[in-house]
């Protein structure tokens, strides 16, 4: 006999919230009884309804990290389980807004009402529906669509130092990206660069089709880290409506440290360079959640990477490189001479270009990579008068093409040029070294 719809009702009705209490406090760190909560859940504690993430569970209770600064709860508050905390709202109303890592508006507008709520930890596509790029994604950059040609759905990062020109690259790639969404993710950014890119993305025509997703340097580390997760969770809304989604995270240095901190919080332990084995783990779920699939849109990630030095130990910079499907160098010795974008095309690739290339274009990339790669070798010869001319002809083609060269990849930060143009333009440079 079928159950009346008043008792399913009864029975799958909440009369008695669960609930914990405080039992420990310790510096960015509490420890309750419970309630009966997994990692990554969002829990209110006290009175004041403080917010706090599970950052682990063993049969003692809770470790809790709290989301926002605010006073200590006393031993024995009362802890229990946020609602929807585990969950993130998704929905064309985030199009043209500004959110923090709570779905805030930090826009000075009105609560966003989502469409849907999904699960904050996403789920990466089956290995078998991740496709390869086919199409070839246009920036109206020069040195990147004509030498490092990137496709729609490719994990790209940029790898850079303080005061390369790292922030002007990425303001001119979302100005001039060739995708139907554009979500920029702020982690660990100072405020006023935060209002900076909020102030460039509302003065675009299709303003709405924009969303910032921002945690600013002074928040949390939970908070820091959620941004990420909430900015990946609305581009897969759109990418499964196929939609083709730029999604840019700045930075993903600044990410692993706040998932370093939410780590010892938990009393992981420290690995290499202090992370903990939870970075490990969160960054290539981070990476696989991008790309495109079968049958859907595609999310064109460009990933930046904090590397202040050459030194091959940096373990961030090391696992990005693994996990991208690219990486783009940033030179301070480029900046320094004013030559922007400053990409060192020499030690940057782009693993999908080979496959996107025309013929042509693919010989003429190649042989400006030669190029630039022969007069770097020659250059501590050429430059100190030890070089003669005629001793090598490669070294001389080197340098009787550099000006010209140097020339096609220097470019105005509010200049776009047509892939037609940038593929012309480069057949002509192999041409003068042919025929030079």
């Amino acid at each position: 006999m079928t159950a009346h719809p008043f008792l399913n009702r009864i029975a799958d009705a909440e009369l008695v919230a669960p609930y914990g209490e405080v039992r420990r406090v310790g510096p960015g760190r509490l420890e309750a009884t419970g309630p009966d909560a997994t990692v990554g859940d969002l829990c209110r504690v006290g009175t004041a309804g403080l917010l706090a993430e599970v950052a682990a569970v063993d049969r003692e209770g809770l470790i809790l990290v709290p989301v926002e600064d605010a006073a200590a709860p006393r031993i024995g508050a009362r802890v229990e389980l946020a609602r929807n905390g585990g969950l993130v709202g998704v929905g064309d109303g985030y199009g043209g807004r500004a959110i923090d890592a709570l779905g805030r508006p930090i826009d000075g507008g009105d609560p966003v009402r989502p469409t849907a709520r999904v699960a904050l930890r996403g789920t990466p596509p089956p290995p078998l529906d991740r496709v390869a790029p086919v199409d070839i994604l246009t920036t109206g950059i020069r040195a990147i669509d004509g030498l490092l040609t990137l496709g729609e759905g490719q994990r790209i990062g940029i790898f850079a130092a303080s005061g390369v020109g790292k922030t002007s690259l990425i303001e001119q790639l979302i100005a001039q990206a060739s995708t139907t969404r554009h979500i920029l993710c702020l982690v660990g950014e100072r405020g006023r660069e935060v209002e900076g890119f909020w102030r460039t993305l509302t003065e675009r025509a299709d303003v709405d089709r924009c969303t910032l997703v921002a945690a600013t340097s002074d928040d949390s580390a939970v908070m820091r880290a959620r941004a990420v997760s909430v900015a990946l969770c609305l581009g897969e809304y759109w990418r499964d409506r196929g939609e083709h989604v730029l999604l840019v995270v700045d930075s993903v240095t600044r990410l692993a440290m706040a998932l370093r901190e939410i780590g010892l919080a938990a009393g992981e332990p420290p690995t290499v360079r202090a992370y903990t084995p939870n970075v490990f783990a969160a960054l290539p779920r981070i990476v696989e959640r991008c790309g495109g699939v079968r049958g859907g849109g595609a999310i064109t990630a460009v990933m930046t990477v904090l590397s202040e030095t050459d030194e091959v130990d940096d373990p961030i910079v090391e696992t990005m490189k693994a996990l991208l499907d690219g990486h783009i160098v940033l030179s301070r010795t480029l900046a320094e001479r004013g030559h922007f974008p400053a990409i060192d095309i020499p030690r940057s690739v782009s693993r999908m270009a080979s496959r996107l290339m025309a013929p042509d274009h693919a010989a003429a990339a190649a042989n400006a990579a030669a190029q630039l790669g022969v007069y770097e070798e020659a250059r501590v010869m050429i430059q100190s008068g030890i070089y003669q001319a005629g001793a090598s002809g490669e070294i001389d083609a080197a340098i009787a093409g550099r000006d010209a060269l140097t020339g096609f990849l220097r470019q105005r930060r509010d200049e776009h040029v047509p892939l037609s143009e940038t593929r012309d333009r480069l057949s002509a440079l192999r041409g003068m070294v042919r025929h030079g």
